[in-house]
């Protein structure tokens, strides 16, 4: 198995971590917040439950991505992970909406109730749980290269701020600002919109076959240094998953055999992985004509 396979199925490992700690999370805000009257602590709750929908669906897509390459499918199903953060982000945006609907239909109806200081503990200890599951999965995703993980720390991360945020909210109540629950709800909801806008923006430009320039050019000084490239024609990277794929078209000296420009593609693909842990490089080599005397005269 390669260590490509190794790093999704360690990805699992953070999505399964998430699943199991949004139910338990899920459960205790819903049940207390309905019990005691916090508006911030249940849209942190709803928030939750669709946590576990992206999870799974996180899950989903990093096993789909350990399917072998097939006729459909000759460089593998890596891109399945990418969707799965894509859905993830969908589902988010949908969830923020929602809670923000609600939150103003309150605020602007003056249904507000005083809610419990049970209520306030319950929202910041969750806040510390979900904060240590973010740094897991952040470390994980960093660790494994995957995009779906780092989505679901991403949205590990914008809970933890809910979660705090409505501790704030349900504070500020008691200390007889019945209105500052709901404005904490109106913050998680808009927190949870920002965090899928930006999960789909990154995702969407992935799909898109967007890649950043500045790791290109890092590309280029690496492959630009190795003997027997006379000159770097061209060069295009794309995302799939958590690999990237290279395409390089590299001129060298028209007097080299077969065996020779072969040799170069092999020292192109050895320094691309050790630099940049980049597996899967097609080179083309293209024939050039070089001036031997100027070009002594300038070595």
């Amino acid at each position: 198995m390669t260590d490509a396979y190794k790093d999704l199925q360690q990805g699992e490992r953070g999505a399964w971590t998430s699943i199991i700690a949004y139910i338990v999370l899920a459960g205790a805000k819903l049940t207390i917040g309905y019990v005691f009257f916090s508006e911030a602590l249940l849209a942190d709750g709803l928030n939750n439950s669709t946590d576990i929908v992206s999870s799974i669906a996180v899950l989903i897509g990093l096993r789909i991505s350990q399917k072998p390459p097939d006729e459909d499918h000759p460089y593998g199903h890596f891109r399945a992970e990418t969707l799965a953060a894509l859905i993830a982000s969908f589902i988010m945006m949908a969830v923020g909406l929602q809670v923000l609907y609600q939150a103003v239909t309150k605020l602007i109806t003056n249904e507000v109730e005083t809610p419990s200081m049970i209520a306030a503990w319950t929202a910041l200890v969750c806040s510390v749980i979900i904060y240590g599951v973010y740094r897991y999965n952040l470390k994980l995703a960093k660790r494994v290269n995957s995009q779906a993980v780092m989505a679901a720390a991403q949205d590990n991360r914008s809970d933890a701020l809910v979660g705090m945020g409505a501790f704030v909210g349900i504070i500020g109540t008691r200390l007889g600002l019945p209105w500052l629950d709901v404005v904490a709800a109106i913050v998680v909801g808009l927190i949870i919109c920002r965090t899928a806008w930006m999960i789909f923006r990154g995702t969407a430009y992935s799909l898109s076959d967007g890649f950043d320039e500045s790791e290109l050019e890092q590309f280029k000084e690496t492959i630009n240094t190795i003997p027997g490239v006379e000159r770097l024609k061209d060069i295009r990277a794309r995302l799939l998953g958590n690999q990237v794929l290279v395409d390089v078209i590299v001129q060298v000296d028209n007097d080299l055999n077969v065996t020779e420009s072969h040799d170069i593609t092999e020292r192109i693909e050895r320094k691309m992985l050790e630099n940049h842990n980049i597996e899967h490089v097609h080179i083309h080599i293209e024939p050039i004509r070089i001036n031997k005397r100027l070009k002594e005269k300038q070595v």
